[in-house]
């Protein structure tokens, strides 16, 4: 696919997914294609919540450190490098 990813600004190969900004469970319609990694990078730190609340940009997502460092990684990778992402601790300590 044609493009550049709206997270870490690489070109756009074929390991990608559509993104919804402000989550379908909160009525979001407008997408985003991305890498898949990155997208399972933003689910992996925000809730759907928070991605509606604030996190609805690529220009805020990068104002969160974890997006930020993450972003710093992945933009020396090859554009289609996948590996598994873990949630983030202070997701899981949301959900206690």
């Amino acid at each position: 696919m044609e493009g550049r990813c709206p997270l870490c600004d690489r070109e756009l190969g074929e390991a990608i997914n559509k993104h919804h900004l402000v989550p379908k469970q909160k009525g979001g319609r407008e997408t985003e294609w991305m890498h898949t990694i990155c997208h399972n990078k933003i689910h992996s730190i925000f809730s759907n919540s928070e991605l509606d609340n604030y996190y609805n940009t690529p220009d805020r997502l990068l104002e969160h450190d974890e997006i930020r460092k993450f972003v710093a990684w992945v933009r020396k990778k090859p554009i289609d490098f996948y590996t598994s992402t873990r949630e983030h601790e202070s997701k899981r300590s949301r959900r206690r």
